[in-house]
């Protein structure tokens, strides 16, 4: 059976779309998976499925009627499910959420707001007047067991042994779990050797994304990620709000950063603990077609 796909990228952090909306797919693990081979599928570092979100069959209950306003979301709710390009499933994604809103008002099944509910949290989006795409992608949480992250107490940072040395992070959860270190340069920093280690490393025990961060100044960072189940992606939307949030923790950053990635830069905003962590940057269609399932 074929189905359409369009192929979005944010910050060369690239996905294929599905639209589950207007026609419903029931997508396996093995089938992602040889969907984001770049050699024998289409090519990827995530497959997104969008699909309505019914609030009673959904995997939440139903929302009070008047936490937000029809004028706020226009044209309802979504449910998004992601694939990692190794077939694994991943809870949240902040430029593939940014791409999904661009799609949904691009092909008209929205307005330039929505509401959309991942495996983790539910994220707001929204489409500003100078097209770049913000979404509230909640609040980070630093508590081992919330990222999770096997540690004898809380602390800041932690030592993560590795085979050949050991590296100072930041543990952050930003619906998806991270370990952010700051490094003297992103261009030189070992992100491919310690990436896989710090991913599969045993303290992390459901894996974990990668961060390589330089700081150049309070309000400016160079950011790499190893993430996880893809490798290191040209850009990382929950990484870089991951190693934002780490950054002011640490009372190294200001509250809003720009954040510059191989594949381009994005702005993250964050007023502190217990407050939602913002993030904003441009979301592109790059082409459609057509492939059997």
């Amino acid at each position: 059976m074929r189905y359409e796909f369009t192929k979005m990228q944010s910050l060369g952090n690239d996905f294929i779309v599905l639209d589950g909306i207007r026609r419903p797919i029931n997508l396996a693990a093995d089938i992602a998976k040889r969907l984001a081979d770049r050699h024998f599928g289409i090519g990827c570092d995530q497959v997104l499925l969008i699909r309505t979100y019914d609030k009673h069959n959904g995997r939440r209950d139903e929302f009070a009627p008047d936490e937000f306003t029809q004028d706020q979301f226009p044209t309802g709710e979504f449910e998004l499910v992601i694939f990692n390009a190794d077939g694994s499933q991943t809870e949240q994604c902040g430029n593939g959420a940014r791409c999904i809103a661009r799609f949904l008002n691009d092909n008209k099944l929205s307005g330039r707001t929505i509401r959309l509910h991942t495996a983790s949290q539910d994220m707001h989006i929204s489409i500003g007047n100078d097209e770049l795409v913000e979404v509230e992608m909640g609040i980070p949480q630093f508590s081992p067991p919330q990222i999770p992250f096997i540690a004898d107490q809380p602390a800041t940072t932690y030592l993560l042994e590795l085979p050949t040395n050991s590296i100072e992070i930041c543990p952050v959860n930003i619906g998806n779990p991270h370990a952010v270190q700051i490094v003297s340069d992103v261009a030189t920093a070992a992100v491919n050797e310690q990436g896989p280690l710090i991913e599969h490393h045993t303290r992390f025990p459901a894996r974990v994304n990668a961060g390589f961060m330089q700081i150049i100044s309070p309000n400016y960072i160079k950011l790499r990620v190893y993430e996880r189940g893809a490798g290191e992606t040209l850009g990382c939307g929950s990484g870089a709000c991951a190693a934002v949030a780490a950054g002011i923790l640490l009372n190294k950053l200001h509250s809003q950063v720009t954040v510059e990635l191989p594949g381009g830069q994005v702005y993250v905003r964050w007023a502190g603990l217990d407050t939602p962590i913002y993030l904003r940057g441009g979301a592109h269609r790059v082409f459609t077609g057509t492939i059997e399932l």
